[in-house]
């Protein structure tokens, strides 16, 4: 079977190789499709044939049985499976499955598979659970940054902006639900449950993409998928890239080793994540860190050269009895017990704002965090509004007082007007005066969207930012301008 551009696709898939062997293939290997059930009839596989239903049947055992074993290492304590010995424990339940199968066929006088075609669909099932199905070819695809799936509908976003429609991942509604499913099951530290009393449910991929999936309020099951093509990243490289020129980088790598406090904000896909991960690539490697998200994604503790002493916190949703939901909120309260060096929080969405600001201005400076905002100016509009939702319901004057001694920078990302993200706007934070943060707008939007030197920065925070290496004459300097 070949897809546009002459690509033959494999069939059978290949066997899932783990999340680095995955991370290099998706950087060689072009996106191509593989087949999926609604492929089987264009084969002379029926969808209803005795194959077709021992597939079905297989995969809802292996879903079934894993997240038992998942749950009971959970209740025991037993710490987490490798995915080496996960396979072999999925290979066990299918065999014994597949037998099962096949006894109760014989007993029925119905059909049965052959030993060969049956030995071919484990290893099927075992490569739709291991790997992503129909998702791996469009993960492989370095270019592809969103993919959104509803139904059979499948379109991508690529990094340079461009937007297409490409064939259906899996090959009905039930088996889109099926590999959500399993794909949420295996994500983080526990199961996160997809069904019509839970019909939201947000996890990530095993090479860190972030996924959100909804069933039964929408008339078809839908995925999306936002994925960080810069895994690990430095301020050199987005320099490279246009995100930053030779001032900004100088500005932000002094602004982390001056240990500043930093909140950088941005809309949807601007790549707040990435900035994220470039500035904490400037934290010295002994500082312990503590990261703490809704769905995991940073992956500071992923990369043992850079940052060998991280602990990385998932928040957690409630039990089908209600019970044992722990929200970012709690995780930034327990994150001040752990002795950390600087607490980064991956996305402020709600009333962890407070705790975050008190562990920003007790002792640990140089702490980060992300939040959703369309300027520099409205991040403290917004703070503000979460603050409000959290246990504490501080009013507005004593909230921007508590975020004017918490935070020293924001750092806005947005649109160049060439296109491409490009940090727009900085500003440093000065005091709050009754219902309002006041800030110097350090740098601004130029004409093309693109910062250039505002308002002048407090002599003692030029002081701190100059101990830490930053030049305040490039900011005099024609060099500093960006490029064209």
């Amino acid at each position: 079977m070949t897809q546009p551009g002459g690509e033959q696709a494999a069939w059978p898939p290949r066997a899932g190789q783990g999340q680095q062997d995955r991370g290099r293939e998706r950087h060689r290997e072009p996106g191509v499709r593989l087949p999926g059930p609604a492929d089987l009839v264009g084969v002379g596989v029926p969808v209803d044939s005795p194959v077709e239903r021992l597939r079905r049947k297989l995969r809802r055992e292996l879903a079934a049985r894993l997240s038992e074993r998942i749950r009971a290492d959970e209740e025991a304590g037993r710490r987490e499976v490798p995915a080496s010995e996960r396979r072999r424990q999925a290979e066990a339940i299918l065999a014994a499955a597949a037998e099962e199968h096949t006894r109760i066929q014989l007993s029925r006088g119905g059909s049965v598979v052959p030993p060969e075609t049956e030995q071919q669909i484990l290893m099927q099932v075992l490569d739709e659970v291991f790997g992503l199905a129909g998702l791996e070819p469009l993960l492989r695809n370095p270019e592809i940054e969103n993919i959104n799936v509803t139904g059979d509908r499948v379109f991508v976003r690529y990094a340079d902006g461009r937007r297409e429609q490409l064939p259906a991942v899996t090959g009905s509604d039930t088996e889109l639900i099926e590999l959500i499913r399993d794909l949420a099951a295996r994500s983080g530290v526990e199961e996160r449950r997809f069904d019509r009393g839970t019909p939201g449910v947000s996890f990530h991929l095993p090479g860190g993409e972030r996924a959100f999936a909804v069933m039964a309020v929408t008339a078809r099951p839908s995925l999306s998928i936002r994925r960080h093509r810069f895994e690990k990243v430095t301020l050199a490289e987005l320099r490279e890239l246009g995100t930053v020129d030779q001032a900004l980088a100088s500005f932000l790598r002094a602004m982390v080793r001056a240990r500043k406090n930093v909140l950088i904000t941005g809309g949807t896909v601007m790549g707040k994540t990435t900035m994220l991960r470039a500035l904490a690539g400037e934290i010295p490697a002994w500082e312990r860190l503590i990261t703490i998200e809704d769905t995991f994604e940073l992956g500071l503790d992923a990369d043992s050269e850079r940052h060998p002493d991280v602990v990385a916190m998932q928040a957690r949703e409630a039990n089908v009895e209600g019970q044992g939901a722990v929200t970012q909120a709690e995780l930034v309260r327990w994150a001040l017990r752990m002795s950390p060096d600087r607490v980064i929080v991956g996305e402020v969405r709600g009333p962890e704002v407070i705790p975050m600001c008190n562990a920003m201005s007790q002792g640990n400076d140089g702490s980060m965090g992300t939040l959703h905002a369309s300027t520099s100016r409205g991040a403290f509009t917004k703070l503000a509004a979460y603050a409000v939702q959290g246990p504490e319901k501080l009013p507005l004057e004593a909230t921007n007082l508590l975020l004017a001694s918490a935070l020293h920078f924001v750092v806005h990302l947005d649109t160049g007007r060439r296109g491409g993200r490009v940090v727009a706007s900085i500003r440093e934070v000065v005091d709050a005066d009754d219902k309002q943060v006041v800030s110097n707008e350090v740098f601004r939007p130029g004409p093309d969207g693109r910062a250039v030197p505002g308002a002048p920065l407090r002599a003692e925070t030029e002081e701190d930012l100059a101990a830490a290496g930053f030049d305040a004459g490039l900011l005099k300097r024609p060099e500093w301008v960006w490029r064209s």
